[in-house]
């Protein structure tokens, strides 16, 4: 069996095209230039020339032989101008194509999977200016991106791990001795245990399902939704002896009213579990288009305060599973809201959630 031919063919790149163009260009100006000169000298009668003094001897050249020197000397010139256009054109076009290839070489780092190199390029704003400058945000991006999935790959494989070894852990001590055990303590601490893992699991599940799917938003009242979601939330504040505080005006907004309800519910369960030991308080208002939950507690580090809505961010008091304040920013971020948490400078946080109002004349 015969191999098949392989047929070569030259790579026209874009400085060899762009050369090609500036020489192209050059000659076809110069041959325009040259065609006007030679009708102009076709112009001229075809008679004997004289010289302009009689007294002045020496040959004279006929109408015909200054077209003959005109056509030689513009065939000598149209080939310079091609040797000009063709060396010019490609150092010309080196240089403008240089910052292309610096943003090819930054694009070939990054598809092997290097993020942290930038072109930064400088000079005359430009296209490509703006292309690089456009290259560098996504890198950076990226690279933001990237590392928070790396965090949260590392923390959820630890958390999940977590509650396994703390089961296992257990029984092989009840194990070891079972004639000492406290059989329903132990089993109530299983169970404690086991609920963690499913906590973790859920919530990991709830931002996954968050990512892959859009939200069909109708218009609800934040007001109504709040409401209903207190008994249960008032009931837990009781039992950590924290008052909830209620200030609810009606507020029709765009969204979902089941995961509206998750982000009342983990707001405020944030706020009463993260309070201070006795007499804390959590505060809830709803407004025009805005939900606000603030509570007492120790105080904060802004820059701390920045981390909690990254998946398993930890708090001082080192308690829940770190998912409550990520779900919370991926489904108001689902709503096309803004989610700010801010410290209290007497301690505590602030989280105001602001979403799109209804528009119930238009709808």
């Amino acid at each position: 069996m015969s191999e098949p031919l392989i047929t070569w063919r030259p790579r026209l790149t874009v400085r060899l095209r762009l050369t090609l163009s500036y020489a192209g260009l050059l000659v076809v100006a110069g041959a325009v230039v040259a065609f006007v000169i030679y009708a102009v000298m076709r112009l001229v009668p075809n008679y004997p020339l004289t010289a302009a003094n009689p007294r002045d001897e020496g040959p004279v050249p006929t109408r015909g032989e200054i077209l003959d020197t005109v056509v030689t000397l513009s065939a000598y010139a149209l080939g310079f101008l091609a040797i000009v256009g063709l060396v010019g054109g490609w150092v010309l076009a080196g240089r403008m194509l240089r910052p292309l290839q610096e943003i090819t070489a930054a694009a070939r780092k990054a598809a092997s999977g290097s993020l942290d190199h930038r072109i930064g390029l400088t000079g005359i704003r430009d296209e490509f200016t703006d292309l690089s400058d456009t290259f560098d945000a996504m890198l950076d991006r990226l690279q933001a991106s990237f590392e928070q999935y790396r965090r949260f790959a590392a923390n959820a494989s630890h958390e999940l791990r977590t509650p396994h070894a703390v089961m296992k852990t257990m029984l092989d001590v009840a194990q070891a001795d079972l004639e000492h055990q406290d059989v329903p303590e132990l089993v109530k601490r299983l169970a404690e245990t086991n609920q963690r893992g499913i906590d973790i699991v859920e919530a990991l599940l709830s931002l996954a399902a968050l990512n892959n799917r859009t939200v069909e938003l109708d218009p609800v009242d934040l007001a109504a939704i709040t409401r209903q979601a207190l008994p249960v939330l008032e009931s837990e504040a009781s039992a950590a002896g924290v008052a909830v505080r209620c200030e609810l005006s009606e507020s029709v907004v765009e969204g979902n009213d089941v995961l509206l309800h998750q982000v009342v519910t983990n707001l405020v369960q944030n706020g009463i579990r993260h309070n201070v030991d006795s007499g804390g308080s959590v505060s809830i208002t709803v407004g025009p288009g805005r939900l606000v939950v603030h509570n007492t507690g120790s105080v904060l580090d802004p820059a701390q305060v920045a981390t909690l809505v990254e998946p398993f961010a930890k708090d001082r008091y080192g308690a829940g599973h770190g998912l409550g304040l990520a779900l919370v920013a991926r489904i108001v971020e689902s709503h096309h809201g803004r989610l700010e948490l801010t410290p209290n400078p007497s301690g505590g946080l602030t989280a105001t959630v602001t979403l799109p109002e209804a528009d119930l004349v238009g709808g």
